[in-house]
């Protein structure tokens, strides 16, 4: 039995002398030559790369662009809205007046009969906007930019389901 006892003992030591030795074999040096240090230069050429914008897709060409934009001008209605002739509101008894000239750019002739159909709401949004300017609010390229936004938003709201893409001033005339 004693014998016995020592085999186990003899067993149990090169037991965990392999166990050292297998220990060993991986040390904290080799884990960070082998493991780390690559997947920290995987991971840092990836990131580089990326903030470098080697992984954007790449644009349509400025070719593709100039046919794009040309095709598109191709497509685009104006349409001549008749004169205007509007009081301005001032506070004296002297008369200033607007005589305006509007084109509308629309995207294809295909909008303007139902546009036709729609005209006196459309000069009637307006009149009543031009009838409540003052001479001092048409002063400069900022009044006239303000007149130009103001009547585009107005008339895509009263012609809804039509977009009027911009507005141009053919005539402006203030007296």
């Amino acid at each position: 039995m004693a014998d016995e006892l020592e085999d186990e003992a003899q067993d149990s030591e090169l037991e965990g002398d392999e166990v050292k030795k297998k220990r060993k074999g991986l040390s904290g040096k080799a884990l960070v030559l082998f493991v780390l240090l690559p997947i920290l230069v995987i991971g840092g050429g990836a990131g580089g790369a990326y903030f470098a914008g080697l992984f954007d897709s790449t644009g349509p060409t400025e070719e593709e662009l100039a046919a794009e934009a040309a095709e598109k001008n191709k497509k685009v209605v104006f349409y001549d809205l008749p004169e205007m002739l509007v009081n301005l509101n001032s506070g004296s008894t002297k008369s200033s007046f607007l005589k305006l000239g509007v084109s509308l750019e629309l995207e294809d002739e295909t909008t303007v009969p139902d546009l036709e159909l729609l005209m006196p709401r459309i000069m009637d949004n307006f009149q009543v906007y031009l009838r409540e300017l003052r001479k001092e609010d048409l002063n400069g390229s900022a009044g006239v930019f303000r007149l130009k936004q103001e009547l585009l938003m107005r008339i895509n709201s009263s012609v809804s389901p039509i977009k009027v893409n911009d507005i141009l001033f053919k005539e402006m005339l203030v007296q």
